[in-house]
């Protein structure tokens, strides 16, 4: 009995738990209709109170309508009607869902429909007919009077909702994660026929700085340049010849010939006429015009370098040779170019250069050295006038070069000359409009001067 009256009274516990539950969700759920019904009317009556209240300009319209306090964006045209529309709709249906019991009370106070005036209808209800009729009238007319005096409506949650989604689809107002990169026009570049050509290597222009072009191994002795020029001066010859004979034959040493050799060679020099024409005179000797034209190339060469600098060296004699060079009536030679050679910025070879062509040509124009010439003499290879190892020679005899580069020309002499220097005063680019072989050949562009580099 006691077990039957336990079950019994669980049951009923049980029961009482579950109705109570019930009735406070059914008491929860009236609560919240009542406050939805309540929010609904005041809604609708704030339309109401909206609309009839004063028509508002078409930017307050948009303002109201389509921005919120995030948003700055323009206000779109096509859909102001529609949406008018849709509010005033909105407006209407809320005025129409109020409570039965609301809806009963409103009909037994209220006449019948067909004897019921405006004025006796009820304020939502007029509100809503307000909203309803206004909105007509701008989705009717709204292209004749471009929408100036448009009513206003309440704030549509689901339009705003929805329009705010479809503009983040593109833009979500928030800074980029990552900046964009700007990009430069691409440029049509001229293809690098040592970089983009099959089968073709780069060149590598590696610059040192050059040695003295005499080492002690090729400098004369101070013995025998006294018995030189004793022995020059004693045959009345010139020295620079006897010398350039001297090495002519293959006499490389300090001491090319002893007193007995060098007044044996003067005496020959002045019986075959040297002291008239010395070529005839270096042919006469020996027989051959190789031996003729080398022989007086040297001598022209140690007669623009002097003895003293061919006993201690060129690189020790380069600012008396500078000095020379620039008080040369025979050279001429721009402002700028003359800044190099006096601030030291230009080799001595370059500076033996000048002056050897000076004594095989009597007159040289120099038109450029380091000053007023480009870094680059192609993409990618620094020009040798870049390190004062370069000169560019603009016209000799007081002809200029332009239009004398014909074979058999001056600017073929001028090469010659220079070839026929001995190797460590010999430039490695001798740039023309000929190629003799060796170090020189031709280039276009070259048409007005003769490059000779180191």
């Amino acid at each position: 009995m006691k077990a039957k009256r336990r079950s019994g009274l669980r049951r009923a516990a049980v029961s009482l738990s579950f109705a109570t539950l019930f009735f406070s969700g059914a008491a929860f759920s009236a609560g919240a209709g009542d406050l939805m019904v309540g929010l609904v009317e005041k809604q609708a009556s704030t339309a109401g109170d909206i609309s009839v209240a004063e028509p508002m300009s078409e930017e307050d319209v948009c303002d109201a309508r389509w921005r919120s306090e995030w948003e700055e964006g323009e206000c779109p045209k096509g859909e102001a009607a529609t949406t008018e529309a849709r509010v005033a709709e909105t407006a209407s249906e809320t005025s129409t869902e109020a409570s039965p019991s609301d809806t009963a009370a409103a009909a037994s106070e209220a006449p019948s429909p067909e004897t019921a005036s405006p004025e006796t209808a009820s304020p939502s209800t007029a509100a809503a007919i307000a909203a309803a009729a206004q909105g007509l009238a701008a989705a009717g007319g709204g292209g004749q009077a471009n929408g100036a005096n448009r009513d206003s409506a309440a704030l549509s949650l689901s339009g705003a909702v929805r329009l705010r989604a479809k503009r983040s689809l593109h833009d979500d107002g928030a800074l980029p994660v990552l900046r964009p990169r700007k990009t430069l026009g691409k440029h049509a570049v001229t293809a690098d026929p040592e970089v983009d050509l099959p089968g073709m290597s780069p060149t590598i222009w590696l610059h040192r700085a050059l040695p003295d072009p005499t080492p002690p191994s090729k400098r004369l002795t101070a013995s025998f340049a006294r018995d030189l020029r004793f022995a020059s001066s004693r045959h009345r010859v010139d020295w620079a010849l006897m010398l350039g004979v001297l090495r002519a034959r293959g006499e490389r040493g300090s001491e090319p010939a002893r007193k007995v050799g060098l007044n044996r060679l003067a005496r020959n020099l002045v019986r075959l006429g040297a002291r008239g024409d010395q070529w005839n005179a270096l042919l006469a000797l020996e027989g051959r015009t190789a031996f003729a034209d080398r022989a007086l190339a040297l001598t022209r060469y140690h007669r623009a370098v002097g003895l003293r600098a061919l006993v201690r060296g060129l690189e020790s004699a380069k600012p008396r040779l500078a000095k020379k060079l620039l008080a040369d009536l025979r050279v001429s030679m721009y402002p700028g170019g003359r800044q190099d050679v006096e601030s030291g910025k230009t080799d001595v070879r370059v500076i033996v250069l000048i002056q050897y062509l000076a004594e095989a040509h009597g007159q040289v124009t120099v038109s450029s050295l380091t000053s007023g010439h480009g870094v680059y003499s192609r993409p990618g290879v620094v020009s040798a006038h870049t390190y004062g190892q370069a000169v560019d020679i603009a016209a000799l005899e007081g002809k200029s070069i332009t239009g004398n580069q014909a074979p058999g020309g001056l600017t073929e002499m001028a090469v010659r000359n220079l070839l026929l220097l001995p190797a460590e005063l010999r430039p490695n680019q001798l740039i023309s409009l000929l190629g003799l072989g060796g170090p020189s050949f031709p280039m276009g562009n070259h048409d007005d001067h003769i490059h000779a580099g180191f």
